[in-house]
């Protein structure tokens, strides 16, 4: 709006020094999130060796996000540097419930399991230690995110992120992830016949 008007002679306007250094550490830490992301994929993807199943795994990092967003809404705190922070140390944290699934029912598999039953009967087992983790960690940053201390409330909202993103990937992830690898798994073995009649 203020770039559309015409000042007068010797007028300028310009933004403020809070806002550009905001502008600039925000910059920085979006390259961090898809820099955080593209290393967790290569390091799932060698660990399964497979290119499918770690998209299944990342999938957990947008269900997170949703969790963040509500965490601070409901508390009324803003997305500020901290909450950046807090934002990516999720991207590390929360994948660790998809791997628990995946790798599982990758073994129920390979020991003679249908997918379908592999799926089913991970998701139970792994429930127990999936909520453990999770547990543990938000009752870690529960102190924090309530901003009790002296000069906590700059750390509150990196700990609330934490916790909202953490609450609401480890329950969405239980029904998510099972859902999302049948299908790729599908999309797979589509593939793989599509290839094998060309060959033919």
């Amino acid at each position: 709006a203020l770039a559309k008007m015409t000042l007068p002679t010797g007028y300028y306007w310009d933004w403020g020094d809070n806002q550009k250094r905001r502008a600039e550490e925000f910059a920085g830490l979006g390259l961090a999130v898809f820099l955080a992301i593209g290393l967790i994929y290569m390091l799932l993807a060698s660990q399964f060796e497979a290119f499918l199943h770690p998209f299944t795994i990342l999938l957990t990092v947008p269900l997170a996000a949703t969790g963040v967003v509500l965490a601070l809404f409901l508390t009324g705190r803003h997305f500020g540097l901290t909450a950046f922070i807090g934002a990516l140390m999720l991207v590390g944290i929360v994948v660790k419930n998809g791997i628990l699934l995946v790798d599982y029912t990758n073994r129920l598999r390979a020991s003679g399991l249908g997918r379908d039953e592999a799926l089913l009967r991970a998701g139970p087992t792994r429930l127990r230690p999936i909520l453990m983790t999770a547990s543990a960690a938000v009752l870690g940053m529960l102190p924090i995110a309530t901003g009790l201390g002296k000069g906590s409330e700059v750390q509150a909202p990196m700990a609330t992120a934490v916790i909202g993103g953490l609450i609401t990937s480890t329950f969405l992830t239980l029904f998510v992830v099972p859902a999302v690898y049948a299908l790729l798994d599908d999309l797979a073995g589509l593939h793989d016949q599509v290839l094998g009649s060309l060959e033919l």
